[in-house]
C-alpha cells in the first residue's frame, strides 16, 4: 500500500526547488506556501543559497523571520524574479480566486511586479469555473461597506462579511474589511466582474487574480507533482 502524502507539502517544496540563487522572490500567504518558506530554508542553510524574499502578509514576514529567510520591502525592490504564491481556485486559464487568507491586495501588488508568478495547489484547487467551490474575497474601506454589498448584490451575488475567530470584523491588515461574495452559478465571465468591482468606489481590491500566473504546481496524494505552465 504507497503511503500518502500531503498534496500541500508536495506543491510547496516543489516550487521552492524552482528558486534560484541571487533572485528576489515574492512570499505569497497560506498553508501551502508555508511549506515553499520551510523548503526555501533548508536551500539557504544547506545551499548557501542567496535571494531575497518579499512578504505578502504580516503572518508570512512574521514564519519567514523566524526561520531566517532574508526579507527586503518595496522600497527596495522594483522588481521580483519569482513569486510564490497559493489559490483558493485556479481553472484551465490560470485564473485564480484568492484571498481566503485576507492577504488578497498585498498580494496583487506583489503578482503585478513579477515576472514570473507560480501558484501551489492540492488538486482540490483546479476548477473548471471560478466561484464554484469557493466565495470571491472583495476587500471594502469600512465606510464604504453598505454601498459595495449593494453593487455586489446587483452583480449576482450574495456578499457575507468576514467575521474574525473571535467574533469581532475580520480585518486585513491594511485596516479594511473583506465581503465574501456567493455566485450561486459560479463566475460566468471573471474579467467583466473585475472591471465591474474595480468600478465601485469603496472596493479596494477583489481576490480575481487574472493574467497573472505563469505556472502551476499541482501536489497529489500519490506523492506526484504536476508543473503546468502556460
Amino acid at each position: 500500500m504507497s503511503q500518502a502524502h500531503n498534496p500541500k507539502q508536495v506543491a510547496g517544496y516543489a516550487a521552492a526547488d524552482l528558486i534560484q540563487d541571487g533572485t528576489t522572490v515574492g512570499l505569497g500567504t497560506g498553508s501551502t506556501v508555508w511549506f515553499t518558506l520551510v523548503r526555501l530554508a533548508d536551500r539557504i542553510a544547506q545551499e548557501g543559497l542567496r535571494v531575497r524574499g518579499v512578504p505578502t502578509s504580516e503572518d508570512t514576514h512574521a514564519k519567514a523571520t523566524k526561520l531566517g529567510i532574508p526579507l527586503a520591502t518595496l522600497d527596495e525592490v522594483e522588481a521580483i524574479d519569482l513569486t510564490i504564491d497559493g489559490a483558493d481556485e485556479i481553472d484551465g486559464e490560470f485564473r485564480m480566486i484568492k484571498g481566503g487568507g485576507g492577504a488578497l491586495l498585498r498580494e496583487k501588488v506583489v503578482a503585478s511586479i513579477s515576472r514570473r508568478e507560480a501558484i501551489v495547489v492540492g488538486p482540490d484547487k483546479v476548477v473548471e469555473r471560478l466561484g464554484t467551490t469557493f466565495k470571491l474575497p472583495v476587500e471594502v474601506v469600512p465606510f464604504a461597506r453598505a454601498v459595495v454589498s449593494r453593487a455586489v448584490k446587483e452583480l449576482g451575488a450574495e456578499p457575507l462579511l468576514r467575521m474574525a475567530a473571535d467574533g469581532a470584523v475580520f480585518r486585513t491588515d491594511n485596516g479594511n474589511e473583506i465581503l465574501d461574495c456567493h455566485f450561486p452559478e459560479g463566475i460566468a465571465d471573471p474579467e467583466a466582474l473585475e472591471l465591474a468591482l474595480d468600478a465601485v468606489p469603496g472596493v479596494v481590491e477583489s481576490g480575481l487574480f487574472l493574467g497573472l500566473a505563469q505556472v502551476c504546481v499541482i501536489g497529489h496524494p500519490d506523492g506526484r507533482c504536476e508543473v503546468r505552465e502556460k
